[in-house]
């Protein structure tokens, strides 16, 4: 039995006997909710212990690997390119959806109101600060104590600086750099995994508190979780199309027969490292020669996730929803940044550690609690299917994309008059 399976089952356990509990057994349940509270909060502390150091990172070594990516030729940079492009792209428009599809169809307001009141670890959310101070906050003055107070849009806009320096490097201290926080993120990325072996103890935990404080308030506010992302991450996938057929020149009727068993390949093993060889025979098979897609696949599938800042977005502005947290016009522009910058950082890890790493950061940045992505993480089995299936969709769709001028370049050489 896998680890998501497992999770997945100790919140359904916790929250069945959570209910049950605060209905057979109310004094019991509360003693039991007490010390459960204390047990799930250790394991989330566990878990944020890793966020900061993991990022900076993660940051690090992705734009240092970007850039040198960029160096090896014109087609890689301008896969970078169009990497880069992808991911800001789709954190835009998780901004944009996931409030019009709140506005749609909104969380039941007692679904809300029971899951607040049963989280009581989430902190109440801070005041902002006034518009000079925070603009003057962005550049610390001190980024280890940016670190240590969770201010993480300062200590990233100075780690990007850093890693761009880092960059500028030359090639014998450069390397040196980049393995140092390869290492440490290597590091925390297993310290993250021994967190979450213990994930279906900390859930189970949690499960049990909101469940014995929410009752069955707690299921339906899952369910409209799972159908909320679910969608976000399926119109994020099928931008793939139009980009297949208006930048690849491709015939939608060719790319829609060779993308299906991808898509259902993506669904059975949730990798697209794992998808890599069937994306490779599959581009070819749509005209993309062997050494473009020899090149381009492997850079997507290391830097390119496209639904991740979508998805890693409307996780964190679902939260802001279910908390009531407001948010202004310089919040839904600094949390496109730090979600395209933090997903690329993590295009590399298991969707469960980057699900803690690419949308904690968000929410620290614009005060929304972190708390409830310790239940969320439970279900994300479900909206990582879409996830996959549209990272793998995109990744074909550049490598046609990058193929098209090349062809349009053969085509004129062959027919010079």
């Amino acid at each position: 039995m896998s680890n998501a399976t497992r999770i997945l089952i100790a919140l359904a356990l916790g929250l069945t006997l959570g209910i049950i509990a605060a209905a057979q057994l109310p004094k019991v349940g509360d003693t039991m909710a007490y010390w459960l509270d204390i047990t799930g909060s250790l394991w989330l502390n566990g878990l944020r212990m890793t966020v900061v150091p993991l990022v900076v990172a993660l940051l690090v070594t992705g734009i240092v690997k970007s850039a040198e990516a960029a160096r090896a030729g014109p087609m890689a940079a301008r896969t970078v390119a169009w990497i880069v492009a992808m991911m800001t792209l789709s954190a835009a428009m998780g901004a944009l959806l996931t409030p019009l599809f709140l506005t749609i169809w909104p969380m039941p307001a007692e679904s809300a109101e029971a899951l607040r009141a049963a989280l009581t670890t989430a902190p109440a959310v801070a005041e902002q600060p006034a518009l000079r101070d925070f603009i003057v906050a962005l550049v610390p003055t001190n980024p280890i104590a940016a670190a240590a107070n969770d201010s993480i849009l300062p200590l990233l806009i100075f780690t990007l600086v850093f890693a761009f320096a880092v960059t500028r490097l030359n090639q014998e201290p450069r390397a040196q750099m980049a393995g140092f926080f390869s290492a440490l993120a290597d590091a925390m990325v297993i310290v993250i995994e021994w967190v979450l072996k213990l994930a279906p103890i900390g859930v189970f935990a949690l499960a049990f508190v909101v469940g014995e404080r929410s009752g069955l308030a707690a299921l339906g506010a899952l369910g409209h979780y799972i159908v909320t992302m679910s969608m976000v991450g399926i119109v994020i996938g099928a931008f793939a199309y139009p980009v297949a057929v208006f930048a690849g020149k491709v015939k939608f009727t060719d790319y829609a027969r060779q993308i299906a068993p991808v898509q259902a390949f993506a669904v059975s093993t949730q990798s697209s490292l794992a998808s890599l060889p069937l994306m490779l025979k599959k581009a070819e098979a749509l005209g993309v020669r062997e050494s473009t897609a020899g090149l381009v696949l492997p850079m997507a599938v290391a830097l390119l996730r496209v639904t991740g800042p979508a998805m890693n977005l409307a996780v964190a502005l679902y939260v802001a929803n279910w908390f009531g947290v407001q948010l202004d016009g310089f919040d839904y522009a600094f949390a496109i940044f730090i979600a395209a910058l933090t997903s690329m950082g993590a295009v590399s890890l298991p969707g469960t550690v980057s699900f803690v790493t690419s949308i904690a950061p968000i929410c620290l940045a614009l005060g929304i609690p972190v708390e409830p992505l310790a239940l969320l993480i439970a279900v994300e089995t479900l909206p990582d299917i879409f996830r996959t299936t549209g990272n793998v969709q995109m990744d074909v769709a550049l490598a046609t994309a990058i193929e098209a001028p090349e062809k349009e370049k053969a085509n004129a050489v062959s027919q010079p008059g």
